[in-house]
């Protein structure tokens, strides 16, 4: 009978590790699963020669053996358990040529493990038209190891490889890294501890949380009454091993691969030439945003305008429909104009994330997280923060939690504390309402209007805020650390609508649900407070009748004169009259004070609550846009919006941190309420200054 051994095959997601178990074994396959839990185990067998046959285990995809997933794990539980039948005599690394680098990361953490490690490096086929060179001699050298190349599309290099796995034997089992230079003084003492194990798997043991599944292993004798580090310490050194290991890999590749990117004739290259260029690519970037928030602007204003209407409508429908009474005035008043303030900017989210969707879907978006590295580490950052920032234009919550993938504790400090600056889809409403009364229309060229134009500085101006922030706290934090940018760069695809349209849906629902909630309490809050009140309240249609008796007021006028009355004195009038010394000189008046106080629970609330504030006594069939553009001050007589007073409400809500749902996760991911409280405090005191200066030089 022939000899058979064992053979893992291994690598990262998306190096074509599949292919590769498919053409070593063809149809001699069967898959089912690991014992006790649900990941596949696919196997097949492969014959090598007469006399040996290859058992080949396909394990899961795996970035590294730092295992976050019960996918990782079970690789580490069959390379750290020499009693298991499966375990290798010798493992295959598939990697792919344009992300050697990253793949190295797992290859030498696997040949530390003193398994001889056969580096196949796949998709060869690609090297000529990408104008990629590798010293594969030289590798082999640097490594020590041996390397076949392959392609699996075109089924070449199979016979080197199997020629490989046939005099495994003759393979070096030599570490890359020697593991006790991570920390000299833990390991000295692990060593003593435990003098005949081998110390890199002995780690591996320490760090890894290998008990998710059902699965058996012997443990070490010793190691659980050895005094080990605390978990953040042994992450750090984790961190330590890695910047290690890419040194070694950045070596290793400067001597052995060149990537000639002004040779390669494939469009990707192509594209990425223009694309993430130094200077062209952020004029593309730039003209790209500008083209979606002018899509933003133009394509919504029908379907805006159908909606402001409608609810206009429903509203006094309801009023004339629906018998007189407190219940009446609350759905007309309070809780079909509160809805109505979020109803109407669907439009506009729905576009702004139809765009972010197609740029993630085409991987464009990881071209921008690569180019604005480029920037980023002037201020203190990384590329890896542009990705939290990029995703605060959603939701600045999903953004924060992002900031876990940043390793180092000062650079996710920063990227936490400087997100909410980005523009995010709930400051939306309250710009696009703002704009659409203060700044006039007209073109650019024709093309680029100027509310258009205005939406994007506003975002620019969130951005920027952000990154300059960022250079500060980066000065002022006095945190010594180091961190390296590591991104994988995905092929261009045309976006699939399917994935386009399931992204629009659920971003769009969860946003609206999510502020539907807290509109519809606040609306129904406002419009009691609104409704009722002390004293004078409740001789409103006395007063005002007695005050104009002389006047000869018609029926209408009358009604509208009781019903401002009836507003200004009530509970909501008597705490907007409190708090309007504090907002005038922002251009405010004491409604929109009040606006701007409950929206610091959520900023789409400003709008709702408007609307809300507005609608209450007010017997016309009125838009939420067209009654904001009839408040007058009261002081000076003109319109109350402004352009002074837009500006300064726009800058303020760029500004200020709203939004009691984002401090909340800014506790939960510092886990101290010292940073959401530094947040709160300094963002409302800059937007407060900011929208200050903006009136007093523009009034």
């Amino acid at each position: 009978m022939a000899k058979q051994i064992n053979v893992a095959l291994i690598g990262n997601p998306n190096t074509g590790k599949t292919s590769v178990f498919n053409r070593l074994t063809g149809l001699n396959q069967k898959v089912g699963n690991y014992p006790g839990i649900t990941v596949e185990k696919k196997q097949g067998t492969c014959t090598l020669s007469r006399s040996l046959k290859a058992h080949i285990i396909d394990l899961p995809g795996t970035y590294s053996l730092n295992a976050s997933s019960l996918d990782e794990n079970v690789v580490i539980e069959l390379l750290l358990n020499k009693n298991d039948k499966d375990f290798p005599d010798v493992a295959i690394v598939v990697s792919e040529i344009e992300n050697l680098k990253r793949n190295l990361l797992l290859f030498t953490q696997i040949k530390d493990l003193g398994i001889p490690t056969i580096l196949a490096v796949n998709m060869a086929d690609r090297m000529e038209r990408k104008a990629i060179s590798l010293d594969v001699e030289r590798l082999e050298q640097k490594l020590e190891t041996k390397i076949a190349l392959i392609s699996s599309r075109k089924n070449t290099g199979f016979d080197t490889l199997k020629e490989l796995i046939t005099n495994h034997a003759t393979i070096s089992t030599k570490p890359c890294l020697n593991a006790s230079a991570i920390a000299p003084e833990y390991f000295d003492r692990l060593r003593k501890v435990f003098p005949n194990q081998d110390l890199y798997k002995l780690w591996l043991v320490i760090t890894q949380d290998v008990n998710f599944g059902k699965l058996e292993r012997k443990e070490l004798q010793g190691v659980a009454s050895f005094k080990t580090e605390s978990e953040s310490t042994l992450k750090r050194l984790q961190q330590k091993e890695t910047i290690a290991r890419y040194q070694f890999i950045n070596g290793v590749l400067k001597e052995t691969l060149t990537i000639d990117t002004a040779n390669a004739k494939d469009l990707r290259s192509r594209l990425d030439r223009v694309l993430i260029h130094k200077v062209w690519g952020y004029f593309i970037f730039f003209g790209i945003l500008l083209l979606m928030f002018q899509a933003i602007f133009d394509w919504s204003s029908y379907p805006m305008d159908f909606i402001d209407s409608t609810f206009a409508s429903l509203s006094e429908w309801m009023k004339t429909t629906l018998p007189p009474g407190d219940f009446t005035n609350l759905i007309a008043e309070g809780i079909i104009p509160g809805l109505g303030g979020i109803v109407i900017f669907i439009p506009q989210i729905a576009f702004l994330f139809f765009f972010i969707s197609i740029l993630e879907e085409s991987g464009y978006m990881s071209r921008v997280v690569f180019l604005m590295d480029r920037i980023m580490r002037r201020f203190g950052l990384s590329g890896k923060s542009v990705v939290p920032l990029v995703s605060g234009t959603a939701c600045a919550i999903p953004a924060i939690m992002a900031t876990r993938n940043i390793e180092n504790w000062k650079e996710r400090l920063i990227t936490i504390l400087v997100t909410p600056f980005t523009t995010c889809s709930a400051r939306l409403p309250v710009y696009l309402i703002i704009i659409a009364l203060v700044i006039p229309e007209g073109r650019v060229l024709g093309i680029f209007s100027y509310q258009g134009l205005t939406l994007m500085f506003l975002y620019l101006l969130g951005f920027g805020a952000a990154i300059f922030s960022a250079y500060l706290l980066d000065k002022i934090l006095k945190i010594k650390t180091k961190t390296f940018f590591v991104v994988e760069m995905p092929n261009y695809k045309l976006p699939m609508p399917k994935n386009v349209l399931i992204t629009v849906i659920e971003k769009t629902k969860s946003f609206v649900l999510g502020a539907g909630k807290i509109i519809l309490a606040i609306s129904i809050i406002l419009w009691v407070l609104a409704s009722y009140g002390p004293g004078d309240f409740n001789k409103a249609e006395a007063i005002v009748t007695q005050e104009n008796v002389t006047n000869n007021l018609s029926e209408e006028e009358l009604e509208t004169k009781i019903a401002s009355f009836k507003l200004e004195n009530s509970y909501i009038g008597i705490l907007g009259k409190a708090i309007e010394p504090a907002v005038r000189p922002l251009g405010y008046d004491w409604k929109i004070g009040i606006a701007l106080i409950s929206s610091f629970a959520a900023r789409e609330v400003f709008v709702g609550t408007l609307a809300t504030i507005y609608s209450v006594g007010s017997e016309d069939e009125k838009t939420i846009k067209n009654r904001m553009a009839a408040e007058v001050n009261p002081v000076l007589g003109t319109p109350l919006f402004n352009f002074a007073s837009g500006i300064s409400l726009l800058l303020f809500y760029a500004f200020a941190m709203q939004c009691m749902s984002t401090l909340a996760v800014v506790k939960k991911e510092t886990n101290s309420w010292k940073w959401p409280m530094w947040q709160l405090f300094a963002m409302s005191a800059i937007a407060y200054v900011v929208a200050l200066g903006a009136y007093q030089l523009l009034k």
